[in-house]
């Protein structure tokens, strides 16, 4: 039977994540959109929402939820109110988020409130900021568990949700790079303008809780990667409080061997991760997609803090400049096994399976704990 599946993205991140199951479920035949707002609107942050506008076959519709500046519950607000008019006029079957960003938890909060069906993507994930909060908050909203693991499953069990409403699919971003990019590493770097042959990739997110030490974490971090000689390639951070104390130290560092870029489309970072000597800093693809491409990553603070068990993560703290001097002399271009911690890159196909279950749709709506045992 074929359904009305609205996805709601607000990152270049989680539509990495989310474009795998919207296409497996679009060529599975329902009827897929997007709800698209957040960082993907914003110029400084490359206007991502072109690159969700690029994917055939699917409805797309913009939302504005923020100004610079304005703070997490300020968006959370807007956020609500823009995704709640446009879920009353189209009230889809199925409304999928990801992970642990204010929109997704503003689309879990309007689709309970309004008795709409919703699937929570990488619940039961632990990390050692704020986000943590959210991503339980929408484990609780939400009527489906779309998890990456089956540690996960058992925390999202521990929060009262009953088995059957979770489903072990792996993370969906590993989809895309169990397969070619289609493009090459040459087209990479001339759309790119990357002038090295030999790089590492870096990542540094402001962490919401540690607002006041971030520009001195990212200068710390930066210096290190510096005094290391080796080239990177940086890739902005996103738009939570504290970034524009990590965009100082990253406007500091010399061009002639760090090429910073807003933004990249999924395609082409893919690529250039299966190129990369290292990766460090502390985004997600540090702890799930390096592993998985046997590509050395250095985590760095307390932003992904025990969500990799992978041998291939190394952990520090942004000011031990010994230690990250030790990674990058180490574990330059050596790379490892893969790592299937997180799944085989078979997501989209296990998340389409559970579409195709009549017992997924016949699920009430009405929640209740379960305790364990």
């Amino acid at each position: 039977m074929t359904r009305s599946i609205l996805f709601l993205t607000g990152t270049r991140a989680d539509f990495g994540k989310l474009e795998p199951l919207a296409a497996a479920a679009r060529d599975a035949g329902h009827r897929v959109s997007f709800f698209v707002t957040g960082m993907h609107m914003l110029d400084r942050y490359g206007l991502t929402k072109l690159e969700v506008a690029r994917m055939p076959g699917v409805g797309v519709y913009d939302f504005v939820n923020q100004r610079s500046g304005d703070p997490q519950d300020i968006v959370l607000a807007k956020t609500v109110m823009g995704f709640s008019d446009y879920l009353i006029e189209h009230r889809p079957d199925l409304v999928v988020i990801h992970g642990d960003r204010i929109e997704a938890l503003a689309g879990a909060l309007v689709a309970a409130t309004n008795y709409i069906r919703s699937a929570h993507v990488e619940g039961g994930e632990v990390s050692g900021t704020i986000d943590e909060v959210f991503r339980h908050c929408n484990t609780k909203l939400c009527t489906h568990h779309f998890v990456s693991s089956d540690s996960a499953k058992r925390r999202v069990m521990a929060l009262g949700e009953p088995a059957d409403s979770v489903h072990v699919i792996g993370s969906p971003e590993l989809d895309f790079h169990a397969k070619p990019s289609g493009v090459t590493l040459d087209q990479v770097r001339a759309h790119y303008a990357i002038p090295f042959d030999d790089f590492g990739i870096a990542v540094f997110h402001p962490v919401t809780s540690e607002q006041a030490t971030m520009g001195a974490q990212a200068q710390a971090l930066f210096k290190a990667l510096e005094a290391s000689g080796r080239n990177f390639v940086v890739i902005a951070p996103n738009n939570d409080p504290g970034s524009e104390a990590i965009f100082a130290a990253i406007n500091a560092l010399p061009a002639s061997r760090f090429r910073v870029l807003p933004s990249m489309r999924f395609a082409h970072f893919s690529e250039l991760m299966k190129h990369a000597a290292v990766m460090v800093g502390n985004s997600s693809a540090g702890v799930r997609e390096a592993p998985f491409l046997g590509l050395p990553s250095l985590d760095v603070g307390t932003r992904q803090s025990n969500r990799s068990e992978a041998g291939s993560v190394t952990a520090c703290a942004a000011f031990d400049s010994d230690k990250i001097a030790a990674f990058l002399a180490r574990a330059w271009g050596h790379r490892l096994p893969r790592d299937a911690g997180f799944g085989e890159g078979l997501a989209a196909d296990r998340f389409v399976q559970v579409l195709a279950d009549p017992e997924f749709w016949a699920r009430g709506l009405q929640k209740s704990f379960q305790d364990a045992g």
